[in-house]
């Protein structure tokens, strides 16, 4: 009887140590997978992310630097058609008295004579700040002055173009009566000139 009554104690006991074996060995278990499968990956898998990570960083980097070249000749294209408009095409407020000057002074320096001329300004399509100008005008001169009003005319920094000229000769004449047609371009600077968010 005496041995019966140990037997539970041992059973107790038997349980126990296999539980906390049990618990240790599960234990082990899970610290072999996360040294086999740690969270993340593993050192090569998480070394091949970094090299990934930084090529990609270097990508991005080479676009925000040729976005930022683009950007900057954007602007520097921008900046340089505005200076040719200043330059080269005058503002319409000051076009028709300028353009009428030069081609007097042209003709004189030429040696022919200027009469009458109309001029007429249309705008053009897709821009909201260039006009064509076209001066109808007529003179009186020699061909070989006329050539030379033409030389002139197309050295001119006031970029004008001839789209057509008729010459006739006078009756019992070397002199010719000249018609000219000519275009040029004229900025309008109140457009440049409205406040920001002004809708006109």
């Amino acid at each position: 009887m005496p041995r019966s009554s140990k037997l539970p104690f041992h059973a107790d006991t038997k349980t126990v140590v296999r539980a906390v074996l049990g618990v240790l060995l599960l234990a082990n278990v899970g610290m072999a997978i996360l040294i086999l499968f740690p969270p993340g990956g593993s050192a090569d898998q998480l070394e091949q992310q970094l090299i990934s990570l930084e090529s990609q960083l270097k990508t991005r980097r080479a676009q925000v630097n040729r976005t930022r070249a683009l950007v900057q000749r954007i602007e520097k294209g921008r900046e340089e058609g505005d200076q040719f408009l200043e330059q080269y095409f005058l503002g319409q407020r000051v076009a028709y008295s300028a353009i009428l000057a030069e081609l007097n002074t042209t003709a004189r320096q030429a040696r022919i004579k200027p009469k009458e001329a109309a001029f007429q300004l249309e705008p053009v399509e897709g821009s909201d700040r260039l006009s064509m100008m076209t001066i109808t005008a007529n003179f009186e001169g020699t061909y070989a002055d006329l050539m030379t009003f033409v030389r002139f005319l197309d050295k001119s920094e006031r970029f004008m173009i001839i789209e057509t000229l008729q010459a006739a000769p006078q009756q019992n004449s070397q002199v010719l009566d000249v018609r000219m047609k000519l275009d040029t371009f004229v900025r309008d600077d109140s457009a440049a000139l409205l406040p920001v968010g002004d809708p006109r």
